[in-house]
């Protein structure tokens, strides 16, 4: 009888729960689209994981992580909102419903505030996997929390694998996403969200090498090793905008470590450690530039053939610019971005494939939500922004996290200016582990230096 108290104290259903979650989205949520099998997949994985976290008596703690609680909660009702029927007279008078005035022959009919519910529906459905990821992770122990750098680390280095496999022309057809014939793009239908997510390693590397509690050892040539591997693997993708992330996560990495690089050398001469992050840029470098020589640097090769008049997202910005001021304040609706551009797409962008996004997801999002998702992302930048600033100015191992939370979201929003990697299951996952982390500044309980 103690054996077995023993090992029910022992266990914690949260984090086994946590670990097959990131697990299906490892194999299935790299895609945005609606009607890929992998969004069966992992919302099936969030609702089944939800349903037996329930029957477990996985119990969530909020009081760790209330501003991504609250921020989450707003989201999800603001997509809510949108489905619930509006009376004709209300409906007619929201900005930007003239064009459907006649579509349907019964003009007494209660519509929805979205233009596209369906497409609504499908968002409000997508929200379901950041939920889950918000109860599993706030519902870990203490003595837990500290292993998420290292999970975090070997799910990246395993979509990076998948990458490296692409990258020498072994074919893969992930039957859970919309990826393209040839592509590197591991397990995203997109390489912008790949290369973000490789960007994230290059961040969570040095962190997981020099800042815990452990001493570094043989977790730095290991550290090493994998951001060579995964800077290559940014190149190999042909992500511009991962060139951008990727350069900024080595230089938040490394500000990140910087200390406790230098307290492990702190018996060592003065010259070593200047002398050891240079060796450590120069090796970085050295086998980027080996990569660039041999042509295998996509994305360095496609940021000098980028012309900016025939990129779409230069071309297609003011017809976006006029379809939010053509629905603001209310917006059109939460994932109705396609059928709505078709609504008011010029002949002068009409090509074969279409604009399924605007490629800048704060356009997008004040689109689709109007003023209460302005204002709502307002908040949340305003809080990242304190929060962050508060996570910087702290000192100490408990303030490690904090500031690779800060630094992961940092990412993301430099990302969407350019994508939308927010939409995907995976990416989502990431962005409530991150702000779950950046709540933990003040958090006295969790303080714990992670393994």
């Amino acid at each position: 009888m103690p054996a077995r108290a023993v090992l029910t104290h022992r266990w914690n259903p949260a984090l086994t729960l946590f670990l097959l979650l990131l697990g299906a989205l490892w194999m299935a949520g790299g895609a945005s689209h609606a009607d890929v099998t992998g969004q069966v997949v992992t919302r099936g994985a969030a609702w089944s994981l939800l349903v037996l976290a329930i029957l477990l008596g996985v119990r969530p703690v909020v009081a760790g992580a209330r501003p991504v609680f609250w921020l989450l909660l707003a989201t999800v009702l603001l997509v809510l909102l949108q489905l619930v029927p509006l009376p004709p007279n209300i409906w007619t008078a929201l900005p930007g419903r003239d064009a459907l005035l006649g579509a349907s022959p019964d003009e007494a009919i209660w519509r929805p505030w979205a233009i596209v519910p369906s497409a609504t529906a499908n968002a409000a459905s997508s929200l379901i996997v950041p939920v889950v990821t918000f109860m599993l992770m706030s519902a870990l122990r203490d003595e837990e929390k500290p292993w998420l750098p290292t999970i975090l680390l070997g799910v990246i280095f395993c979509a990076m694998l998948v990458g490296l496999l692409q990258f020498s022309s072994f074919g893969i057809d992930n039957p859970f996403i919309n990826d393209s014939a040839g592509a590197v793009g591991g397990t995203f239908a997109n390489r912008n969200h790949f290369a973000l997510l490789l960007a994230m390693g290059c961040l969570i590397t040095p962190v997981w090498a020099f800042a815990g509690k452990r001493s570094a050892g043989w977790r730095a040539p290991v550290a090493l090793g994998l951001i060579t591997l995964f800077a290559l693997t940014i190149l190999a993708t042909g992500s511009r905008a991962g060139l951008l992330t990727g350069l900024l996560a080595l230089a938040l990495g490394l500000a990140l470590c910087w200390h406790d690089v230098g307290h492990a050398l702190r018996g060592a001469p003065r010259w070593v450690f200047p002398a050891l992050i240079a060796a450590i840029v120069g090796v970085v470098a050295l086998f980027v530039l080996v990569s660039i020589a041999a042509d295998r640097a996509e994305s360095v090769r496609r940021a000098f053939e980028i012309d900016a008049g025939q990129d779409m997202r230069t071309r297609g910005l003011p017809t976006v610019l006029a379809m939010i001021a053509a629905y603001f304040p209310a917006g059109s609706g939460f994932g109705g971005f396609d059928p709505i551009f078709r609504l008011h797409e010029p002949f002068a962008l009409l090509k074969p494939t279409y604009f399924n996004h605007a490629h800048n997801d704060f356009l997008e999002v004040v689109l689709d939500g109007g003023l209460p998702a302005l204002l709502l992302l307002i908040v949340a930048i305003g809080w990242y922004a304190i929060a962050s600033v508060r996570a910087w100015r702290a000192s100490g191992r408990h303030a490690v996290l904090p500031k690779l939370g800060s630094a992961m979201l940092l990412l993301v929003l430099v990302a969407s200016v350019f994508d939308y990697p927010a939409r995907t299951p995976m990416i989502m996952a990431m962005i409530v582990i991150a702000a779950s982390w950046l709540c933990q500044n003040r958090t006295v309980g969790v303080r714990a230096a992670f393994t």
